[in-house]
């Protein structure tokens, strides 16, 4: 199969480079090679290489700041997602993008399921459910996987910033008040390609769209078990001491109160699983295994003691 991957340095597209490899070739771009803001040039990279599936890993992801740009926002977020699905409908491919617990208010005491109605509280959330709706109206085979609180050993993430402040503060307050479940790029990753994996042989003998027609739609897909920000930073820096003696900050739990931001962030991000382990036996483990995986290789790449280089990039 031909995969085109748009979105290639962020965190979840440098896992999705490797991932991928196993379905067939794999076209990554990214900028300056294409550009989201401008259809005419989504519309000529695709078709240029007319592929089978078009993977969407890029997106404006600054929360805060697409509060004072939100047509900026809606034009990465929603606009581009929606021209693609498109492009992928004209071309009988699989349209895959990635979706947020931002969609939601939060205000439900368990977990969101994928019928839940979304009801998102700040610009960021309200341009992701306008692409959600927009590659839904599309009327294509799509597959949406909505996440939350993603994070890696590369680009710019919680995880990282937190790692960085570990090692140059004596204390880090953090909210403790919201919950989610902090969810491995290279788990959505190694998902995307084993979902569409299930599909390829069928794929391969006709339209792509069609083998995967019966399954389109949109699904959660985190880690399993939950944490606040307060109990993940408390993780990341309890592991940061097995690899260091170094000190390292103390860690303050606050509500959010005490953190005001720009964009309104949901209390609760906690997304239901049950589709995506129904429909295609998959789950990923809890938070915690994973972080302990990531931080074995964090400190492959740069020990504790050249952290702050480790956090720069996208």
């Amino acid at each position: 199969m031909l995969c085109l991957l748009v979105g290639k340095n962020g965190q979840v597209g440098w896992e999705l480079r490797r991932t991928l490899a196993s379905l067939g070739e794999v076209i990554a771009v990214d900028r300056p090679e294409i550009e989201l803001s401008s259809a005419d040039s989504i519309r000529g990279i695709i078709r240029d290489h007319a592929p089978q599936v078009i993977i969407n890993a890029a997106a404006y992801t600054a929360v805060d700041k697409a509060e004072d740009e939100p047509e900026l926002a809606m034009q990465i977020n929603a606009t581009a997602p929606a021209i693609m699905a498109k492009e992928a409908k004209r071309l009988g491919a699989l349209f895959v993008t990635y979706s947020t617990d931002y969609v939601f208010d939060g205000t439900k005491p368990d977990a969101y399921s994928e019928v839940d109605k979304p009801n998102p509280l700040s610009a960021y959330g309200r341009t992701k459910l306008a692409g959600d709706d927009a590659v839904r109206d599309v009327g294509g085979a799509y597959l949406i996987f909505r996440t939350s609180w993603v994070y890696g050993a590369r680009g710019k993430n919680f995880l990282l910033t937190m790692t960085k402040l570990a090692a140059e503060r004596e204390e880090i307050k953090v909210v403790d008040d919201q919950i989610g479940a902090p969810t491995w790029s290279r788990s959505l990753a190694e998902v995307t390609a084993q979902v569409i994996a299930q599909r390829t042989t069928k794929a391969q003998q006709g339209n792509t769209a069609d083998a995967f027609a019966d399954i389109r739609g949109t699904y959660n897909l985190t880690s399993a078990g939950q944490t606040s920000w307060c109990g993940f930073t408390k993780a990341i820096v309890g592991l940061l001491r097995t690899y260091s003696e170094a000190p390292l900050a103390r860690v303050v739990p606050i509500s959010s109160a005490e953190y005001p931001v720009r964009a309104t962030r949901p209390k609760n991000s906690l997304l239901d699983n049950t589709k995506l382990q129904r429909t295609f036996g998959l789950r990923l483990p809890n938070w915690s295994v994973s972080l302990d995986q990531v931080m074995d290789e964090l400190q492959s790449i740069a020990p504790l003691g050249s952290r702050v280089a480790v956090g720069g990039g996208r």
